[in-house]
């Protein structure tokens, strides 16, 4: 896999090239400002992008703002954006960005070295990936709306859905069948009214894009 990578942490951004390399990944190209992101990701053309989400020169939101205007200009290229702290904003930016191809995760998730390669591997293949931590959030900051209508297991399903996980996943961790799994998720999308398909990583976006939306 061919990777460019944002971050102005030294520290941190040769660690994460060190990674990669050692999985036997790419690194492209390796920038450290906002302004420099764009420039090379249309260079390059990776196979997927890692970016911190505040970058100089202000350290707001330069890497988010690259990442939806790269997925503009090349569209479905997979992202995979570090965050230092839970923001529901940044989560739902990238949710409106595109469907697919797009991960959200905390910085320290990348010390766990499996969980990170796993959720980069994700994102490059077309799925999700966000953060357990930005998907409790999502569920917990919701009041009055049909998902106070799901049962303590169907959330327990929906949020492993949201975090990117396939359906033997889900039912190994929670050591049910896959057909259980299979169940509750067709009873999620029942209730959340979305279209009862549990096939494919556009489940998990679109129950997330029905968490994000305004509430009336």
């Amino acid at each position: 896999m061919r990777v460019v990578i944002a971050e102005d942490n030294a520290l941190l951004r040769e660690g994460i090239v060190l990674l990669l390399r050692s999985a036997g990944h790419e690194v492209v190209a390796v920038v450290g400002s906002g302004p420099e992101i764009l420039p090379a990701l249309l260079e390059h053309r990776p196979d997927a992008a890692v970016l911190d989400v505040r970058m100089p020169p202000d350290f707001r939101d330069e890497g988010l703002r690259a990442a939806r205007e790269a997925r503009e200009k090349i569209p479905g290229l997979p992202v995979l954006v570090l965050s230092q702290y839970v923001e529901e904003s940044y989560a739902s930016e990238l949710l409106q960005g595109g469907a697919s191809g797009v991960g959200y995760l905390l910085k320290d998730r990348v010390g766990r070295v499996d969980e990170f390669l796993d959720a980069l591997e994700r994102v490059a293949a077309g799925g999700t990936a966000l953060d357990p931590e930005v998907v409790s959030e999502l569920l917990t900051h919701r009041r009055d709306t049909p998902l106070d209508s799901l049962t303590p297991r169907e959330r327990e399903v929906l949020k492993l859905m949201a975090e990117g996980h396939d359906n033997g996943t889900i039912a190994k961790l929670l050591v049910v069948t896959e057909r259980a799994v299979s169940k509750h998720i067709g009873n999620v999308f029942l209730k959340l009214g979305l279209p009862p398909s549990d096939t494919g990583h556009r489940r998990v976006l679109a129950v997330l894009a029905y968490l994000n939306a305004p509430r009336a």
